[in-house]
């Protein structure tokens, strides 16, 4: 008979380690637990699980530490953290630390199972293959990059993984969608990280002087040049360049930028002497590459040299739930930045940024904010204070919660008990008139309401009837602001 799998989880919810528990036991798997990280640590040297899945937030020290504790026992340990407040620093940190995957909690119910059963496999490909990692030290870093949709958190966990290395990586995505920040944070999370960060765009610069800045230039190289001057890569060694708007770049250049890339060496304009430089170079785009290899306005040889590690950034328009954390972000920026008083926004303000399209992305949303601080007649900012669509009367808004409240809804239309399929019929239905919402997390918000509604606002039995622990449920309340609609109603 094979020997089962080990999964240990700790985490200090006596609740989620049962519902862990009943989640992964099989036939074929065991389930130990802990609430604590030095018992947690304790078990992991007795028992050697093939898996350990730890919340990040722990006592005596964190799920970090244990992170830090397990693999330095065992290098080629599969490790996974959980939070349920899983910041931008907190993902990056854990991916650079060698975690195999971080999730937030209230994601856990859909991906659980997928996580696990690729960390098990992954653990069984290692046993096969052993591979040592190096042990990295944990830095702490102010957060800039704000996002907690599912997207963002693979570009999070993308610059975890690449920061350690020195490969070139190639930032793709629209204008304003965050591109020098990620460039930012890899350097910052990189070993070059006390060393220079130098940022140039190459579109915003003029074809005959782009060259001297990368480069530098000797005197009386051309008109103007009155003494000598070292350019960004003298100035970079041992840090990071980052060359924004890379598809902007002459054609001239490229084959210049591809000899550095290839040994190092350049020269000033106008100058005999060959310089070497170290320098990391991060790029960065709005344009498609591929087509422009293809149509000869960028070199193929160039390209691929640049294109290492991909880092696609998603518009903001496809991570509609961000929305809210990135403008309350913005209104605490604001008001340290110029001394301003702390905003609010109110839930009607919310929706109208949700809804809008964001063709600049977060640099427009940023931009509307700022705005909204000055336009703002008050300590809370209402549509009408934001320079996009229209504020909803209080009576649109009421009629539109009515008509899209699948608990009235389904009273309305049936008296007794309806099936499953045609519970979810009345939920599409109602749907439809919710034009300014996604359909999964509108989907998501209602089945909270209507659970919390069905229970009277227990909790405990809310979050067993949708299946979730109590601390996902607390966060789904807080997050749709539900408590104050069970109080209105």
């Amino acid at each position: 008979m094979d020997k089962k799998q080990v999964i240990l989880v700790v985490d200090p919810e006596v609740d989620f380690l049962e519902w862990a528990q009943n989640q992964l036991s099989t036939p074929t798997t065991r389930v130990i637990t802990s609430t604590s990280a030095d018992q947690g640590y304790k078990l992991f040297c007795k028992e050697s699980p093939d898996l350990l899945i730890t919340e990040t937030h722990l006592s005596p020290f964190s799920g970090q530490e244990l992170l830090v504790k397990v693999r330095q026992r065992e290098p080629n340990a599969i490790v996974v953290l959980t939070s349920q407040f899983g910041t931008t620093q907190a993902v990056i940190e854990s991916m650079k630390l060698g975690a195999f995957d971080f999730i937030r909690k209230e994601t856990l119910p859909f991906n659980l199972k997928v996580v696990v059963d690729a960390a098990l496999k992954a653990q069984a490909e290692m046993k096969a293959a052993t591979t040592v990692k190096p042990r990295l030290t944990v830095e702490e870093h102010q957060d800039s990059i704000v996002g907690t949709s599912a997207a963002m958190q693979q570009v999070f966990k993308l610059i975890g993984r690449v920061s350690a290395s020195d490969a070139p990586v190639m930032i793709t995505g629209e204008s304003g969608s965050g591109k020098e920040l990620v460039a930012r944070a890899v350097h910052h999370y990189s070993p070059r990280n006390n060393k220079s960060f130098v940022a140039i765009n190459c579109a915003a610069i003029p074809e005959q002087l782009l060259e001297s800045e990368l480069f530098g230039h000797e005197k009386g190289a051309f008109t103007g040049a009155a003494a000598q001057r070292a350019g960004r890569f003298e100035q970079c060694n041992g840090g990071t360049l980052f060359l924004d708007e890379i598809g902007d770049m002459p054609l001239q250049l490229q084959s210049k930028i591809l000899r550095v890339l290839q040994d190092g060496q350049f020269s000033r304009v106008g100058g005999n002497e060959t310089l070497r430089s170290d320098v990391r170079i991060i790029t960065a785009t709005n344009k498609n590459l591929e087509q422009e290899v293809h149509e000869k306005h960028f070199r193929e040889d160039l390209f691929y040299r640049l294109n290492v590690v991909r880092i696609q950034l998603p518009p903001l328009r496809q991570r509609t739930e961000d929305i809210r954390i990135l403008a309350e972000y913005f209104l605490r920026k604001v008001a340290t930045r110029k001394h301003l008083p702390q905003l609010e926004l109110s839930e009607e303000a919310v929706r109208v940024l949700e809804a809008h399209n964001w063709p600049g992305n977060v640099r427009e949303l940023e931009n509307v904010i700022q705005r909204a601080c000055v336009m703002a007649s008050s300590e809370l900012i209402l549509p009408k204070d934001l320079p996009l669509g229209e504020a909803i009367p209080a009576e649109s808004a009421q009629q539109h919660a009515s008509a899209t409240d699948p608990a009235t809804t389904a009273a309305t239309a049936h008296q007794a008990p309806v099936s499953t399929e045609a519970a979810i019929e009345i939920l599409l239905k109602a749907a439809q008139n919710a034009t300014d919402v996604q359909l999964l997390p509108w989907l998501e918000r209602e089945f909270t309401l209507y659970a919390m509604k069905a229970t009277k606002g227990n909790q405990v039995r809310a979050a067993k009837l949708l299946g979730i622990t109590r601390a996902t449920l607390r966060k789904r309340i807080e997050r749709f602001a539900i408590t104050r609609e069970l109080t209105i109603s």
